[in-house]
């Protein structure tokens, strides 16, 4: 659960009982794809149980979960198909199909070929937290956090969120903690970052397992490259690698975590306990170690939340960079940075 995060803000006006997000996300239940559908989409109950509720609230943490089926069609197949037909018309009339019959052609291959297509299941793991104004996606994908978040803002009344933004980029924030070997208060650089160059070669320098507070590391990023990727720990509980785009991958909880914890003390609860727990203090800090929220759009639900929270210890500030502005897109309102993150591995989603 939570092995990779997408993060937003949800603006201060939107309050919603747990009830309203339930009769929301049931008008929208996932269903298995028909005999000739493509693709279906829907809600399905967290635990896992038939009939059970679509949200659920493990210590005032809601926890969602999305599921997604597609039909999986090799267009080799497809394209064989098409071209069985093409071979039948030629043959009976003596010419061949046109660009627009080819077209219809392949709809009609496809359609014959749907029902004895396998399908592809994945599902998504979305938290809430009502208090910290957090939406967090379990993804690692920007454009299937997108179709999500698309979904949630059409389904959830009133809904408004920000994509996560920081008045210092990651990537400015990442080269400046590995020139300097100065990473923030309560994170540690650990063995593993990517640094790319921005010129037209783009070449790429990987280190895996491998010590970074090297002159080797410092003189590339001398030379002009600059960290996609760094693997980081916080507070010796939580090892995570931060992106670029500021998307969290590679989750991992570490012993200290569970300590007190028995070997038969799993389960739903328990799992959400756990990482709800330690992400819930990790995100602030991770924002502060890259220089706190920007202002823009949504984001400045930030400065509300914090009022009615105790302020941590200052941290020194990473570089600070200009601020973006913000966009928004039409229907729900969704904002967000300047630029859409990068989305730097759309593969690593499970759909």
């Amino acid at each position: 659960m939570f092995k990779n995060m997408i993060v937003y803000r949800i603006a201060p006006q939107w309050q919603v009982e747990l009830t309203q997000v339930e009769e929301a996300l049931a008008k929208a239940p996932f269903q298995e794809c028909g005999a000739t559908q493509e693709k279906s989409l829907g809600w399905v109950p967290p635990r896992g149980e038939l009939h059970g509720p679509l949200v659920e609230s493990v210590g005032g943490q809601w926890i969602l979960r999305f599921m997604v089926e597609t039909k999986v069609l090799p267009g080799s197949v497809l394209a064989r198909k098409v071209k069985e037909k093409a071979e039948r018309i030629e043959k009976e009339t003596g010419r061949k199909p046109g660009k627009k019959e080819s077209k219809e052609l392949k709809d009609e291959a496809k359609l014959d070929l749907l029902p004895m297509a396998f399908t592809k299941q994945g599902s998504m793991w979305i938290w809430i937290d009502t208090a910290s104004r957090l939406l967090v996606l379990d993804t690692g994908s920007q454009g299937r956090a997108d179709e999500v978040v698309t979904l949630l803002v059409e389904s959830l009344p009133g809904l408004s969120v920000s994509l996560l933004d920081t008045q210092t980029s990651p990537q400015a924030a990442m080269a400046h903690w590995l020139k300097e070997q100065e990473p923030p208060v309560g994170f540690t650089v650990d063995r593993e970052c990517e640094l790319k160059s921005a010129n037209e070669e783009k070449a790429v320098v990987r280190y895996a397992r491998h010590p970074l507070d090297i002159e080797e590391v410092q003189a590339h990023i001398d030379a002009g490259k600059l960290p996609t990727k760094l693997a980081l720990t916080w507070d010796d509980r939580v090892s995570f690698m931060l992106t670029e785009g500021l998307q969290i991958k590679k989750v991992s909880f570490l012993d200290t975590v569970f300590e007190g914890t028995k070997a038969d003390d799993g389960g739903f609860d328990t799992d959400v306990a756990i990482a709800t727990g330690e992400l819930v203090k990790l995100i602030p800090d991770l924002i502060e170690a890259l220089g706190g929220e920007s202002e823009s759009g949504v984001a400045s639900a930030a400065k509300a939340v914090a009022m009615t929270s105790s302020a941590p210890a200052a941290r020194p500030s990473a570089p600070s960079p200009s601020t973006p502005a913000h966009k928004t897109v039409g229907g729900g309102v969704v904002t967000g940075p300047k630029e859409v993150p990068v989305d730097t591995d759309p593969e690593s989603a499970p759909f």
